[in-house]
């Protein structure tokens, strides 16, 4: 089974519109059979072979933020189209299927949860609208999410899952690499942690601005992360690559990013990471000391 007949099976527009899972699922990487309670209590890894599966936005609230302590920002916030953009379909179209299937507005979600305790500002990418595309609501989202952080003197946790730059919005998306990289600076002269989790895929205008100016950034095993298609590289230079160049074992391996960090244990290493590295924190982690 592969990840559209897994998301197919398991998202909860399935069981909205009443519909049973079927109670075995195969892992796309091992191909073993699960019992699909087993691989949702294992927040979507396969027990067999630690293969991470990707995840709706909702099951990635549930697993990084306190429970209950959620609270959502800039949720009116929605995409124009000043281009008027069409290609197969009209731009307001797309936009428009993608409130549908995902019930937001845009392909961000951002707000202030606390994790493991820590009060934090968080960004979330929702790779179910658009493909978790950035265009110009998503790169304001960020900014005031880093606005709030410097007012509350909070620490940031953005989580991408993007195919990059919307192509719909041209320049305007592209600005937002700049808009949000620049923000960032205020936030790291302000010394305060901003941590990014690279999810699969990470690519494109994403992965080429605000995901790799972390102060940390983790990934979790086997996420996609990179700029461009591996063909179209292949066709640019015209040379072989290596095997597997942009999952994450091979940016660890290459200095690219500082650790890989399973979904089980990501709640508790955001957290100790934020309560580390923020100055401002009323409980310092005892490795202050």
């Amino acid at each position: 089974m592969g990840f559209a007949d897994f998301f197919k099976t398991f998202t909860r527009e399935r069981a909205k519109e009443g519909e049973s899972p079927s109670h075995w699922i195969k892992c796309p990487s091992c191909s073993a059979l699960m019992y699909y309670k087993e691989v949702i209590a294992q927040h979507h890894v396969c027990p067999k072979c630690n293969f991470h599966m990707r995840i709706a936005l909702e099951d990635r609230i549930e697993m990084l933020c306190d429970e209950g302590t959620l609270i959502e920002h800039d949720a009116s916030l929605e995409p124009t189209d000043p281009l008027t953009f069409v290609d197969k379909k009209s731009y307001k179209k797309r936009i428009e299927e993608g409130k549908q299937k995902t019930g937001r507005a845009s392909s961000v979600l951002s707000g202030e949860c606390r994790i493991n305790g820590v009060s934090t500002q968080i960004v979330l990418f929702n790779f179910a609208f658009m493909g978790g595309s950035l265009g110009s609501v998503e790169g304001e989202k960020i900014v005031r999410a880093v606005n709030r952080a410097l007012e509350k003197h909070q620490g940031l946790v953005i989580l991408s899952t993007s195919g990059g730059a919307r192509m719909q919005e041209s320049t305007y998306s592209l600005m937002q690499m700049a808009k949000t990289s620049a923000v960032l600076a205020r936030l790291s002269q302000a010394k305060l942690p901003f941590i990014s989790l690279l999810t699969d895929p990470t690519m494109g205008g994403v992965s080429a601005s605000f995901a790799f100016l972390g102060d940390i950034i983790i990934a979790e095993p086997g996420a996609m992360v990179g700029f461009a298609g591996a063909r179209v590289i292949k066709q640019t230079i015209g040379a072989d690559l290596p095997e597997g160049f942009q999952t994450a074992e091979f940016l660890l391996e290459h200095g690219l990013i500082d650790m890989i960090t399973p979904r089980k244990e990501m709640k508790k290493t955001l957290g100790d990471l934020l309560r580390f590295f923020n100055p401002y924190d009323e409980n310092p982690c005892l490795l202050h000391l």
